[in-house]
């Protein structure tokens, strides 16, 4: 039997950058394991500038995911007025840079995914920073803000972190139901049809058949495992996955 620690996102608005090229930042389908563990790093109240810290959390637990409301996609379109760089020209605040006769106008785009939802599990992997118990009880009541990829995405629905005890993930997943038994009949009635256009769908880390309780029905490389976050450096993660999607985009 094996320790996970489970809980769960939901948010009007959600975006999980994927590698993004010139102005076009895409979102993924679900949050992969640099969002997950930075969500993480937040409840513990460990910012940005400690790589260490949070290459530690990396290294230190293994991450699955199940959709349990693959939502739709929304794609914004931004348009910004910014100065050209100038050598020894700072800009200290947004007034500075408008004072400036002849702005470059930069065009950029941005996904979401919308009423999307998912179940986060995580299990011990080598030398973690923190006990599973830790982080549930961080999780309960973090050190900083909590948010879905951007700022603009606020969590719209407790985490409800739970540790279970399970033979295999899917058997973790199986005792945390996406729709809660104790809540209000009209709530889970409107999660349940967030959810009615997906069906069984889960990623996990890479580990044996026999641990995930699942076959693996596909496997892709992530460039979301945290190098160095103070540079922005990920290197590649192998992610399993099975996915029975009922519904498109």
């Amino acid at each position: 039997m094996t320790d996970f620690l489970l809980f769960r996102l939901y948010g009007p608005m959600a975006s999980w950058g994927e590698e993004a090229v010139g102005e076009y930042r895409p979102t993924a389908r679900h949050p992969g394991k640099s969002a997950i563990l930075g969500l993480i790093a937040a409840a513990l109240g460990i910012r940005r500038s400690r790589s260490d810290a949070l290459s530690a959390l990396s290294a230190g637990y293994g991450v699955a995911v199940r959709v349990d409301a693959a939502g739709e996609l929304l794609r914004d379109y931004h348009t910004v007025q910014t100065p050209p760089n100038r050598r020894n020209q700072r800009y200290y605040t947004r007034r500075d840079e408008l004072t400036w006769n002849d702005p470059y106008t930069l065009v950029s785009q941005r996904d979401y995914r919308v009423e999307a939802a998912w179940t986060i599990a995580l299990w011990l992997a080598e030398k973690p920073p923190e006990s599973l118990a830790t982080l549930a009880a961080a999780l309960r009541e973090p050190e900083l803000t909590l948010y879905l990829g951007r700022k603009s995405c606020p969590l719209a629905m407790p985490l409800a972190p739970r540790i279970v005890q399970a033979a295999s993930l899917k058997s973790a997943f199986d005792a945390f139901p996406a729709i809660d038994s104790q809540w209000p009949d009209a709530m889970a009635a409107g999660f349940a049809s967030l959810a009615a256009e997906t069906g069984d769908e889960f990623y996990w880390d890479e580990c044996d058949d026999s641990f995930a309780g699942m076959s693996t029905g596909m496997v892709h490389f992530r460039r979301d495992q945290s190098l160095d976050r103070g540079r922005w450096q990920f290197e590649q993660r192998r992610e399993h996955g099975l996915a029975g999607v009922k519904g498109g985009e």
